[in-house]
């Protein structure tokens, strides 16, 4: 991917992404997401494990293990579709910085390393 390339890419996937980097600078931001959502729905167990196909101890161990960061995107994509949900994720930097942010810090780190190089090359 060439520069200008992936400088539009950047600045449009920080457009995209100003959400879910707002939601990341909250701790635990998607901590029991699963139950908080079927509960506020009132979406019965019932019905969850009867369009799963699973028992209420299966249920609740997705649950569990969404809540320790230990389900898969799959499992975690079926119960949402279960509660009539979809399933988004989103990968974003760390402290809120934006994505053009971090690539500018790399460009200039390059930058540096390459100087110190040609310097010491002398």
């Amino acid at each position: 991917m060439r520069n200008e390339e992936r400088d539009s890419a950047r600045k449009r996937l920080d457009k995209e992404l100003h959400f879910y980097r707002l939601a990341a600078n909250r701790p635990n931001c998607t901590h029991d997401l699963l139950r908080a959502v079927r509960r506020v729905l009132g979406v019965p167990v019932a019905e969850m494990t009867k369009a799963l196909g699973m028992n209420r101890s299966a249920l609740y161990g997705l649950e569990d293990s969404e809540g320790r960061g230990t389900i898969s995107l799959n499992a975690m994509d079926k119960v949402a579709s279960a509660m009539g949900c979809k399933l988004v994720y989103a990968i974003v930097p760390m402290g809120g910085k934006t994505l053009e942010e971090m690539g500018e810090r790399r460009k200039f780190m390059r930058e540096v390393m390459r100087e110190i190089e040609a310097e010491g090359g002398e």
